[in-house]
């Protein structure tokens, strides 16, 4: 049996975790007294299928220059037929400008990929701010990280320096410097110093 269980473990690369419990599981067969279906239900709350990391940092760099880089305080990675990954506690996306400053920032309580589909969706409290300090506000947003765009089918509210507008769904390049708004609702003049 543990020759079994020893080829079982060097042979399939499951997290740490998932391999802990399910060598408990073994020795709960071989070393106790439990019964086969208390054995069972041991090994079904070990999902082998998921990984986590605490405190991840990403980083996209092209030709040694980071790009993207991406915060996040827990990443859960789920293993399916479609892997997929989620930023549970939040994430913080900073976008790179040619000099190598931050041209934008993107923060959400709550973000979703799936792996290979160069797609996040952030939902929750999302909140995007360019070098121009101009602000975006809505509860999803989409990245497509291949087109280079981010755009939202929600209600959305962008703060300028002198106004700010309400609508229903926007499209905008990946930095927040050129936007569109779908359906405008309204709009408020912002009063400056000047005036």
């Amino acid at each position: 049996m543990i020759s079994l269980a020893y080829r079982f473990f060097t042979g399939n690369r499951q997290p740490a975790t998932g391999n802990l419990l399910l060598l408990l599981a073994v020795c709960l067969l071989t070393g106790c007294k439990n019964n086969l279906e208390e054995a069972k239900l041991v090994t079904s709350r070990a999902n082998v299928n998921i990984e986590q990391g605490k405190g991840v940092i990403i980083n996209y760099s092209d030709h040694g220059k980071t790009k993207i880089k991406a915060d996040a305080k827990t990443i859960t990675r789920f293993n399916t037929d479609k892997p997929y990954m989620e930023f549970s506690d939040g994430i913080k996306v900073s976008f790179y400008s040619t000099d190598g400053q931050v041209s934008t920032t993107m923060v959400a309580d709550y973000a979703s990929a799936v792996e290979n589909s160069n797609v996040m969706t952030a939902s929750k409290n999302v909140e995007v701010i360019n070098a121009k300090g101009e602000k975006l506000n809505t509860e999803e947003l989409i990245w497509d990280e291949q087109k280079k765009i981010l755009y939202s089918n929600a209600f959305v509210k962008i703060s300028t320096a002198d106004e700010i507008i309400y609508g229903n769904g926007m499209q905008a390049n990946e930095d927040f410097t050129d936007y569109v708004i779908k359906k405008i609702t309204g709009k408020v003049k912002v009063k400056t110093e000047k005036e």
